[in-house]
């Protein structure tokens, strides 16, 4: 069974400004969102913050094209959830291919699931991968528009 992007990412955690520059700073912000909407509780906020920041310094998740995906799996996180956030004026990721990211998709998973973790970065990366869903989530200026975009991600896989 596909997952779908409409279950895993957290309406209240879809950031389309990112008030941070920095990938720091952006991974605290999207941490932060999650956290706020009950998908880790607050003490491992921190923790997991730290646990994303060593994953990027030891191999970027800035795939290129302007799309960065953070993930983690953890013991605080008891379901999948995303976050979405959106850079207007990019951010240095030191992603593959040296551009910098407009759009992060956080994902936090629980530890405990590796395959469920699989399938969501499965679903991520299809949508990522399509020029048309990048410009568009990049687009988007309001939460409204990134869950409409991703409501018809979900319906065009189920469409073929």
């Amino acid at each position: 069974m596909t997952m779908k992007l409409t279950e895993i990412v957290q309406p209240n955690a879809v950031i389309p400004k990112l008030q941070s520059s920095e990938r720091d700073d952006a991974v605290r912000e999207l941490i932060g969102a999650l956290v706020r909407d009950g998908a880790a509780s607050p003490d491992a906020e921190e923790e997991l913050v730290n646990k994303l920041l060593d994953r990027e310094r030891k191999g970027s998740t800035g795939f290129g094209r302007g799309v960065a995906v953070p993930h983690v799996k953890h013991k605080a996180v008891k379901q999948i959830r995303a976050a979405i956030g959106i850079s207007q004026h990019g951010i240095d990721f030191n992603a593959l291919d040296k551009q910098p990211v407009y759009t992060v998709f956080l994902l936090l998973s629980p530890e405990d699931r590796p395959e469920e973790h699989l399938q969501a970065m499965e679903t991520i990366f299809k949508n990522l991968s399509k020029d048309t869903f990048r410009r568009f989530l990049r687009q988007s200026s309001t939460a409204e528009d990134v869950l409409s975009l991703l409501d018809e991600a979900d319906h065009q896989h189920l469409g073929g």
